[in-house]
Formats: C-alpha cells, sequence, structure tokens
C-alpha cells in the first residue's frame, strides 16, 4: 500500500491498485496505490478510511477483462458482484447472505465481477460472462469498504483484455494506454484544487 498526498475533508480519494494503472495520472488529490487483490484492497482503503480526514467520496480507477465480445474503452461501473465466493452454498449453510451485488450507479453501467483469480481462459470467461460484463481483482472489495466506512465510491475501468487465453500478455502489453486512458478520464471528470 502507497498514499501519495494527503487525504483531506471536502475531496475525493482515487484509488488504484498498481503504480502501472497510475503512471500518467496529473492530479493534485490523493492517489492510494493498494496492491492486487480484494485483501490488499480493502485492507489498504479500510484503513486509510478509519485513520484520519474523510473524503468526500472515491473514485476506483483501474483496468479490467471484458467478458463479452465487442467490449472495449472506458465504462463507469453500475454494479459489483464477487464472483469467487459461493453465496449460495454460505446462505444454505447460514442463513445469512454474504456477497450480494452491490449498486454503485443509479444510472445504471455495467456489471463489474471481483475475484482474487486473475482470469485467463475461455471457460471461466464464458462462465462469468453469463454474470457480469467486465471482471477485476479489486472492486467488490473496494465497494465493501467505502460502504462500512459510509464513503460513496465510482468505479472506472478500461478495457486491458479479453480475459480469455493470453490475457495476462495483453495486459502487460496493453497497461500503459490502459493507464494513459484512465488519466484522462481523471483529468475531464475529477475536479483540480483551486
Amino acid at each position: 500500500m502507497e498514499l501519495v498526498g494527503r487525504i483531506t475533508a471536502g475531496r475525493p480519494l482515487l484509488v488504484l491498485a498498481v503504480k502501472e494503472e497510475a503512471q500518467f495520472l496529473d492530479t493534485d488529490l490523493p492517489v492510494l496505490l493498494t496492491g492486487m487483490g480484494k485483501v490488499n484492497a480493502a485492507v489498504a482503503l479500510a484503513g486509510v478510511l478509519a485513520h484520519g480526514p474523510r473524503p468526500t467520496h472515491v473514485v476506483n480507477l483501474g483496468t479490467a477483462g471484458a467478458l463479452r465480445p465487442g467490449w472495449t474503452g472506458t465504462h463507469v461501473v453500475g454494479s459489483v458482484i464477487q464472483h469467487d465466493l459461493d453465496t449460495d452454498l454460505l446462505r444454505t449453510l447460514t442463513g445469512e447472505n454474504y456477497g450480494a451485488a452491490l449498486a454503485l450507479n443509479a444510472d445504471g453501467g455495467p456489471v463489474l465481477a471481483t475475484g482474487d483469480a486473475f482470469i485467463a481462459d475461455e471457460a471461466a470467461r464464458e462462465r462469468l460472462a453469463a454474470r457480469a460484463h467486465l471482471v477485476d481483482m479489486e472492486g467488490y472489495a473496494l465497494a465493501t469498504a467505502a460502504a462500512q466506512a459510509g464513503v460513496p465510491l465510482r468505479i472506472v475501468k478500461h478495457v486491458s483484455d479479453d480475459a480469455g487465453e493470453g490475457a495476462a500478455k495483453s495486459w502487460r502489453e496493453s497497461v500503459a494506454g490502459c493507464a494513459r486512458a484512465l488519466a484522462d478520464w481523471a483529468t475531464r471528470h475529477m475536479p483540480r484544487h483551486p
């Protein structure tokens, strides 16, 4: 985890997984780099929200795999699910609902599936495509941590790969272009300090 800048009340916090995704950001807003995966994301964001001033909201910028053909570009996520937690089985065991879908954007938008597995095979992609449009490794964890702290969250993902065979190579080759697109989105949509 690395926090660049200082979180202050009245301003948003940008959250990204790794420096490769943040390499072109040109902002005076604080940037939290969580590391990859749900645990790193949840612990990092929960930690900064628990200790110190609260941002007005959190914006997660990052890369995502496309689960359906033709998905490219930058997307504001409408809802997020956790694809690697067996919520149905846990409900039958405990009667409790763990890992329910979280709505983020009242205007709709794609469904993001979050899990600790990097999706890079056709069978996994097809299974997930029945439930979601995009896949990542941090979104659900960030949404949960922000919701528990009472801080609004927006998730913005740029498609880096097709979540199929060769996705890891595609991510390495496309992450710089994705980082540039995310930086452009931030420039257009995030406030600058006066």
